[in-house]
Order: structure tokens, then C-alpha cells, then sequence
């Protein structure tokens, strides 16, 4: 009989939330950057997060306002359910290492959730599917923005491009990975929390503006199963969240106009900012539009860091276990 691993470690990507116009609805993950946690299986029952590193002393340690420690308690109370009498009398500690930056529109609070739950299933010797992780997941989006958003923490725990149809009843749609699609990001150097993105929102929108923006969601998830990043590009145009949050954001409007001079097929606001992200038919493309868009930001007074990746298609990785 294999006994459990008594300790593990996880990768989980950066994913692009919205992509353009599919506000809340649509997200890909990308090779890098992306958190790490250790967990370990201790025998003092509950859940406790002994370290976080990378993260310049903001987020707390108290498991029940982390997003990680929220999420991980979750899939324990589940698995309680199973096998009542094991998860008793066991706990999980939790370490957190931060590749990336918070509230950088990357799925930061999402990274350190999925790494978490993954690392917990496997110390269970994984009784949960990689889908049914996702519930416990978004537990966590709760706590980081008040919503059980999925549109971060799908991509990044299964890979790729996930449509989310539904919130009640919940329904994820896993959806190809363009072949051929390179995606460059641009992170400046500010921070923009999820809940300050969405007041800047509108209540309402006017009815040729939603018409518009069902065209172009529609013509996304088309140009994602074509493998053409064309049309994918020029769905991305976003009338409703967009010019709202692009406020937020000083130097966006010449960072994409700047990309798309520059050979991007297509470029938006990553999640709710202030990353950027421009669709590309190439690595060498994307590396020259990275460095336009950083350009653009530093002009405004802002530094950046940027990224080249393929969609990443595996999404959550197990590192080691022991």
C-alpha cells in the first residue's frame, strides 16, 4: 500500500483574466511567472500558514483572511465528509512564495489558492479531481474581492483557455489553446486592487455597446477554436470595462496604441490591471512589443517588468513530493 506524501510542492501559473471584451467570463493561463507553496501534513488538526515570503509583509498569516489558508480549509471541511475520522485528527501547514506581484492583474490571490489546494489534495493522496478543486478555489477569490470569481483561478488550475458560462450552477468550459498565439505581458510597477477596478464601473450599459461586446466574446471563442489569432486579436476590443478602468492606469492608452503599431494583433487590460497584455504571432514579436509597451510606461514615469509566453496548457504543476 503507497503511503501518502507528507510533503508537497506547487507551481501555479499567472493567468489573463476577461481577455478583452469576456469580462468575468473568460481567462488563460501562461507559463510565467507564478507562486509556489509547500504544504506539509502535520498531526495538529486544522490548517495553518507558517510563512509567506515575497510578498513584502502585506498579506496576513491568519488563515481565515487568505485567500490559500480559506481555501485549503474548505476542501478539508469536504474531505471531513469522506473520511471523518482521518481528517480529524490531521492538519496541513502551508508555506507561500510569491512570484507574483499583488494587485498586479495576474490572478496574484489565485496563484497561491490553486498552488494550495492542489498541494493539499496530493498530501490526501488525492481524493478530488482537478475540477472539483475549483469550488474550494474560488472560495478564496471570495475572501480577495468579495465575488467567487472563477475566471483566474480556472485557467490556472486546469490550463489553458476556460470559459465560464455559468456561476449557478457552476459550468466551466475548457476550451482549446490557439497553436499558434503569443502572449506579451507588461506588469508597471503599481498596485490596483480588484475592488477599486470595479467601482470605476458603470451599473449600466447602453444597448449598442452590450451588442457589441456579445459580437466580439462571440468571435473570440470562435477565433480560439479556428487557431486564428487574427480574429482573436480583434475581438479583444472592449467598449464597456476598458475605457473605465484604462483611467487607472497612467500610460495605457500609448502602450496600446504602441503594441498595435508595433505588430500586436491585439491588446487589453489584463484582469483588472494594471497589466497589460498583447496578443502576438511569434516570440521575436513579442519580445519587440513587450519592450514598446514598457517604453510607454516608463514615459509616463512608470517602471515595469514584462514576459513572453505560449498559452500554458497544463496549468497547476506538482513539483516534488516526499
Amino acid at each position: 500500500m503507497t503511503h501518502p506524501p507528507s510533503l508537497v510542492s506547487v507551481f501555479a501559473p499567472a493567468t489573463v483574466a476577461n481577455v478583452g471584451s469576456a469580462f468575468d467570463v473568460l481567462g488563460f493561463a501562461i507559463d510565467n511567472p507564478g507562486d509556489t507553496v509547500i504544504a506539509r501534513r502535520t498531526s495538529t488538526p486544522g490548517v495553518r500558514i507558517t510563512s509567506i515570503v515575497g510578498d513584502n509583509g502585506k498579506l496576513p498569516l491568519s488563515v481565515d483572511e487568505n485567500t490559500a489558508g480559506v481555501s485549503v480549509k474548505a476542501l478539508l471541511s469536504a474531505y471531513r465528509n469522506i473520511h471523518p475520522t482521518e481528517a480529524s485528527e490531521m492538519g496541513i501547514e502551508l508555506e507561500l512564495t510569491k512570484g507574483l506581484p499583488i494587485g498586479s492583474g495576474l490572478g496574484s490571490s489565485s496563484a497561491s489558492t490553486v498552488a494550495a489546494v492542489v498541494a493539499a489534495n496530493e498530501l490526501l493522496s488525492t481524493p478530488f479531481s482537478r475540477r472539483d478543486l475549483l469550488p474550494f478555489a474560488m472560495e478564496g477569490e471570495r475572501i480577495a474581492c468579495g465575488a467567487a470569481h472563477a475566471d483566474n483561478v480556472a485557467p490556472s488550475l486546469l490550463g489553458g483557455f476556460v470559459l465560464i458560462r455559468s456561476y449557478d450552477p457552476l459550468d466551466v468550459i475548457p476550451l482549446p489553446s490557439p497553436e499558434d498565439a503569443w502572449v506579451a505581458v507588461v506588469t508597471p510597477a503599481l498596485e490596483l486592487k480588484t475592488s477599486d477596478a470595479r467601482r470605476v464601473l458603470k451599473r449600466s450599459v447602453a444597448l449598442e455597446s452590450a451588442i457589441s461586446q456579445w459580437g466580439n466574446v462571440a468571435a473570440l471563442v470562435a477565433g480560439i477554436f479556428q487557431n486564428n489569432i487574427e480574429l482573436m486579436g480583434r475581438s479583444l476590443e472592449d467598449r464597456i470595462i476598458e475605457p473605465e478602468r484604462a483611467q487607472l492606469i497612467p500610460g495605457y492608452a500609448a502602450a496600446k496604441a504602441g503594441a498595435l503599431q508595433s505588430g500586436a494583433v491585439g491588446c487589453s487590460i489584463s484582469g483588472s490591471g494594471p497589466s497589460v497584455f498583447a496578443l502576438c504571432r511569434s516570440h521575436e514579436d513579442g519580445k519587440r512589443i513587450a519592450a514598446v509597451i514598457s517604453d510607454a510606461f516608463a514615459q509616463a514615469g512608470v517602471a515595469s517588468t514584462q514576459t513572453v509566453s505560449r498559452i500554458n496548457t497544463t496549468g497547476a504543476k506538482v513539483i516534488s513530493k516526499e
